[in-house]
This record gives C-alpha cells, sequence and structure tokens, in this order.
C-alpha cells in the first residue's frame, strides 16, 4: 500500500474544495498541523492520515446527489397497457423490471418474474392480453433530485429501482447499475 504524498494530499483537498481549516475540523487536527503536512515539514501519524483520508471519503460521498446520477429517460409501461407491451418494452432495452405510470405518477411496478409466475397458472395468450393493472405490482421507492446517495443505496438493496420525483412527476431513475458505475469514473 503507498501512502499519499504531500502534494496528493493538497491536491485531494482542493478537488474536493475543502480548506485546511474546514478539513481540520473534520478530521479533528488543527490547521497548522494540515499546513505543515502539505508542505511536507512533517511526517503524519498513520492515525492522522487515516482521519484525513475519511473525510475525503465522506466529502466524495456527500456530493453525490442522485440528480447527478439517475437516468432522465425513464423507461415505463401505463397501466392500461397489455402485458405483452411490457414484455416487448423490457426485452427492447434488456431490462428485468419497469416502472408502471400514469400520466407521470408512478403506480406501480411489473417485472419478468411477475409474468413468470402468471404463466404458471395461466395460458400464454390469457397473460399477454392481461393489462398490466390486473397484474402490476408496488411501485419502487421514491426520492427527490437532491437526495444523497447514500440513502438511495440502501433503498436499493432491498429494490431494483428508485425513482426521482419533482412536483410528484417521475423525472429519472436510479438503478443498482448506476450506483456501481460510479466506482468506475
Amino acid at each position: 500500500m503507498q501512502l499519499p504524498t504531500p502534494s496528493e494530499l493538497k491536491g485531494k483537498r482542493t478537488d474536493l474544495g475543502l480548506t485546511q481549516n474546514d478539513l481540520a475540523r473534520r478530521a479533528g487536527v488543527s490547521q497548522p498541523l494540515i499546513a505543515r503536512i502539505e508542505s511536507g515539514d512533517v511526517d503524519p501519524r498513520l492515525s492522522t492520515l487515516k482521519k484525513i483520508i475519511d473525510v475525503f471519503e465522506d466529502v466524495e460521498k456527500e456530493d453525490i446527489q442522485v440528480g447527478n446520477i439517475m437516468n432522465t429517460n425513464v423507461i415505463s409501461a401505463a397501466p392500461e397497457d397489455h402485458i405483452d407491451v411490457a414484455v416487448q418494452i423490457m426485452e427492447k432495452h434488456s431490462i428485468s423490471q419497469i416502472p408502471v405510470l400514469s400520466k407521470g405518477v408512478p403506480v406501480g411496478s411489473i417485472s419478468e418474474e411477475m409474468i413468470i409466475r402468471s404463466l404458471a397458472d395461466k395460458k400464454k395468450s390469457a397473460v399477454s392480453h392481461m393489462l398490466i393493472r390486473e397484474m402490476m405490482g408496488d411501485s419502487f421507492p421514491t426520492v427527490s433530485p437532491n437526495a444523497d446517495i447514500k440513502m438511495v443505496s440502501h433503498m436499493l438493496e432491498r429494490n431494483p429501482a428508485v425513482l426521482v420525483l419533482e412536483i410528484g412527476q417521475v423525472v429519472g431513475v436510479v438503478t443498482k447499475y448506476d450506483i456501481v458505475k460510479l466506482l468506475s469514473e
């Protein structure tokens, strides 16, 4: 493991928009110590370096709001659509579930799993002609565009997607894939 150099620490701090005073306060150390570490005058204790790096990680997470990573092209179906329409949408976009929206407002969700369960009980032709509202499940949870990514990450542990609402209308969607993509950026 390679420890960051003083110039790397300073660069990271400035990239995150932190002043030396901000970093010192959040890390529980003095501002003069931060200045000395960044200038290379003093080698920090490992515990102090860890505190600084923890602050950097916290600030990086704080800066990510759902509105910055959401997909604005929300692929959805309407409750009046037939199941075969939902299947075509999922197939076309290579996705396994979609929100059900009525005039931009979330009213439910439909997934491959729900459709497969119905096929076990009914004939294919009967299922494909069913209306989505007859089969749909609960809506995905919703958040505002300024919601913190940590909160949404916890919601995605139990849900396949989170819808983003603004003035009661769906303006975006966040999936587990969107969160994982953050690691490669």
